[in-house]
Protein backbone atom coordinates (compact mmCIF):
# COMPACT_ATOMS: atom_id res chain seq x y z
CA UNK A 1 0.00 0.00 0.00
CA UNK A 2 1.57 3.22 -1.15
CA UNK A 3 -0.32 5.33 1.39
CA UNK A 4 0.90 3.38 4.40
CA UNK A 5 4.44 3.30 3.01
CA UNK A 6 4.39 7.10 2.71
CA UNK A 7 3.01 7.44 6.24
CA UNK A 8 5.62 5.03 7.60
CA UNK A 9 8.32 7.15 5.96
CA UNK A 10 6.80 10.29 7.52
CA UNK A 11 6.72 8.61 10.94
CA UNK A 12 10.35 7.49 10.61
CA UNK A 13 11.37 11.06 9.81
CA UNK A 14 9.26 12.62 12.58
CA UNK A 15 10.59 10.23 15.23
CA UNK A 16 14.15 10.15 13.83
CA UNK A 17 16.70 9.62 16.58
CA UNK A 18 14.09 8.75 19.22
CA UNK A 19 14.61 5.55 21.17
CA UNK A 20 12.16 3.61 23.33
CA UNK A 21 12.51 4.41 27.02
CA UNK A 22 12.51 0.83 28.22
CA UNK A 23 13.77 -1.13 25.22
CA UNK A 24 16.90 -0.23 23.31
CA UNK A 25 15.36 0.13 19.87
CA UNK A 26 14.22 2.91 17.54
CA UNK A 27 10.90 4.38 18.67
CA UNK A 28 9.38 3.77 15.25
CA UNK A 29 9.45 0.00 15.87
CA UNK A 30 6.75 0.46 18.53
CA UNK A 31 4.59 2.46 16.12
CA UNK A 32 4.90 -0.19 13.43
CA UNK A 33 3.97 -2.96 15.89
CA UNK A 34 0.93 -0.98 17.09
CA UNK A 35 -0.18 -0.54 13.47
CA UNK A 36 0.29 -4.27 12.78
CA UNK A 37 -1.73 -5.23 15.85
CA UNK A 38 -4.43 -2.72 14.92
CA UNK A 39 -4.55 -4.02 11.34
CA UNK A 40 -5.55 -7.47 12.63
CA UNK A 41 -8.76 -5.96 14.05
CA UNK A 42 -9.45 -2.93 11.87
CA UNK A 43 -7.79 -3.01 8.45
CA UNK A 44 -9.07 0.29 7.02
CA UNK A 45 -6.21 2.50 5.86
CA UNK A 46 -7.16 5.61 7.93
CA UNK A 47 -7.21 3.47 11.09
CA UNK A 48 -3.88 1.77 10.43
CA UNK A 49 -2.44 5.18 9.50
CA UNK A 50 -3.63 6.62 12.81
CA UNK A 51 -2.01 3.72 14.65
CA UNK A 52 1.29 4.57 12.95
CA UNK A 53 0.86 8.26 13.76
CA UNK A 54 -0.65 7.94 17.26
CA UNK A 55 2.32 9.56 19.05
CA UNK A 56 3.43 12.07 16.42
CA UNK A 57 1.65 15.12 17.90
CA UNK A 58 2.57 14.16 21.44
CA UNK A 59 6.20 13.16 21.01
CA UNK A 60 7.59 15.13 18.05
CA UNK A 61 7.79 18.68 16.78
CA UNK A 62 5.16 17.96 14.10
CA UNK A 63 2.15 20.26 14.51
CA UNK A 64 -1.45 19.33 13.81
CA UNK A 65 -1.37 21.65 10.81
CA UNK A 66 1.74 20.02 9.40
CA UNK A 67 0.22 16.58 9.89
CA UNK A 68 -3.01 17.64 8.19
CA UNK A 69 -1.06 19.08 5.25
CA UNK A 70 0.99 15.90 4.88
CA UNK A 71 -2.06 13.63 5.07
CA UNK A 72 -3.83 15.69 2.41
CA UNK A 73 -0.97 14.87 0.01
CA UNK A 74 -1.21 11.08 0.42
CA UNK A 75 -4.89 10.36 1.17
CA UNK A 76 -8.37 11.25 0.02
CA UNK A 77 -9.72 14.19 2.04
CA UNK A 78 -12.22 12.10 4.02
CA UNK A 79 -9.56 9.51 4.94
CA UNK A 80 -7.13 12.25 5.95
CA UNK A 81 -9.80 13.82 8.17
CA UNK A 82 -10.60 10.47 9.80
CA UNK A 83 -6.91 9.75 10.42
CA UNK A 84 -6.32 13.20 11.90
CA UNK A 85 -9.41 12.87 14.12
CA UNK A 86 -8.15 9.54 15.48
CA UNK A 87 -4.65 10.92 16.11
CA UNK A 88 -6.19 13.83 18.04
CA UNK A 89 -8.28 11.41 20.10
CA UNK A 90 -5.14 9.42 20.94
CA UNK A 91 -3.02 12.44 21.88
CA UNK A 92 -2.75 13.07 25.63
CA UNK A 93 -4.66 16.14 26.76
CA UNK A 94 -3.81 16.14 30.47
CA UNK A 95 -0.09 16.73 30.13
CA UNK A 96 2.24 18.20 32.74
CA UNK A 97 2.94 21.15 30.43
CA UNK A 98 -0.76 22.06 30.20
CA UNK A 99 -1.78 21.05 33.74
CA UNK A 100 1.26 21.71 35.97
CA UNK A 101 -0.99 22.15 39.00
CA UNK A 102 -2.07 18.49 38.80
CA UNK A 103 0.18 15.67 39.97
CA UNK A 104 0.73 12.65 37.72
CA UNK A 105 -1.98 10.54 39.38
CA UNK A 106 -4.61 13.26 38.88
CA UNK A 107 -3.55 13.87 35.27
CA UNK A 108 -3.61 10.15 34.47
CA UNK A 109 -7.00 9.75 36.15
CA UNK A 110 -8.46 12.57 34.03
CA UNK A 111 -6.80 11.14 30.94
CA UNK A 112 -8.40 7.74 31.66
CA UNK A 113 -11.81 9.40 31.95
CA UNK A 114 -11.21 11.17 28.63
CA UNK A 115 -10.08 7.94 26.93
CA UNK A 116 -13.31 6.30 28.08
CA UNK A 117 -15.19 8.78 25.89
CA UNK A 118 -13.16 8.54 22.67
CA UNK A 119 -14.44 6.62 19.66
CA UNK A 120 -14.48 2.83 19.60
CA UNK A 121 -11.95 2.90 16.77
CA UNK A 122 -9.53 5.11 18.71
CA UNK A 123 -9.96 2.84 21.72
CA UNK A 124 -9.02 -0.16 19.58
CA UNK A 125 -5.77 1.58 18.60
CA UNK A 126 -5.12 2.45 22.25
CA UNK A 127 -5.59 -1.22 23.20
CA UNK A 128 -2.88 -2.13 20.67
CA UNK A 129 -0.63 0.58 22.14
CA UNK A 130 -1.16 -0.69 25.69
CA UNK A 131 -0.59 -4.29 24.61
CA UNK A 132 2.74 -3.49 22.96
CA UNK A 133 3.89 -1.19 25.77
CA UNK A 134 2.94 -3.72 28.45
CA UNK A 135 4.93 -6.51 26.85
CA UNK A 136 7.99 -4.27 26.45
CA UNK A 137 7.98 -2.64 29.86
CA UNK A 138 7.73 -5.94 31.72
CA UNK A 139 10.66 -7.39 29.72
CA UNK A 140 12.74 -4.30 30.47
CA UNK A 141 12.73 -4.75 34.24
CA UNK A 142 12.13 -1.01 34.61
CA UNK A 143 11.17 0.31 38.03
CA UNK A 144 8.51 2.34 36.22
CA UNK A 145 6.72 -0.83 35.06
CA UNK A 146 4.33 -1.12 38.05
CA UNK A 147 3.25 2.52 37.66
CA UNK A 148 2.69 2.14 33.91
CA UNK A 149 0.77 -1.12 34.28
CA UNK A 150 -1.51 0.31 36.98
CA UNK A 151 -2.23 3.32 34.76
CA UNK A 152 -2.84 1.03 31.77
CA UNK A 153 -5.24 -1.06 33.87
CA UNK A 154 -7.18 2.09 34.77
CA UNK A 155 -7.32 3.11 31.11
CA UNK A 156 -8.63 -0.30 30.10
CA UNK A 157 -11.28 -0.17 32.83
CA UNK A 158 -12.55 3.12 31.39
CA UNK A 159 -12.26 2.12 27.73
CA UNK A 160 -14.78 -0.54 26.80
CA UNK A 161 -16.06 0.41 23.35
CA UNK A 162 -13.24 -0.82 21.11
CA UNK A 163 -12.67 -4.30 19.70
CA UNK A 164 -13.56 -6.76 22.46
CA UNK A 165 -10.93 -9.40 21.65
CA UNK A 166 -8.10 -6.87 21.56
CA UNK A 167 -9.40 -5.29 24.77
CA UNK A 168 -9.25 -8.72 26.39
CA UNK A 169 -5.69 -9.30 25.13
CA UNK A 170 -4.52 -5.94 26.47
CA UNK A 171 -6.17 -6.58 29.85
CA UNK A 172 -4.53 -10.00 30.04
CA UNK A 173 -1.10 -8.57 29.16
CA UNK A 174 -1.43 -5.91 31.86
CA UNK A 175 -2.63 -8.44 34.46
CA UNK A 176 0.14 -10.87 33.54
CA UNK A 177 2.71 -8.07 33.75
CA UNK A 178 1.47 -7.04 37.18
CA UNK A 179 1.61 -10.65 38.39
CA UNK A 180 5.13 -11.07 37.06
CA UNK A 181 6.33 -7.88 38.70
CA UNK A 182 4.72 -8.81 42.00
CA UNK A 183 6.38 -12.21 41.80
CA UNK A 184 3.24 -14.31 41.40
Amino acid sequence: MEILEAITHFVREAHDGQRRKFVDEPYVNHLIRVSEITKQYHAKVPVVAAALLHDVLEDTEVSAGELATFLSTVMEASDAQQTLKLVHELTDVFTHADYPELNRDKRKSREAERLGKISATAQTIKYADILDNSLDIVKSGSGFAPKYLIEAKLNLEKMNRGHKDLHKQAKEAVAQGLRKIRGR
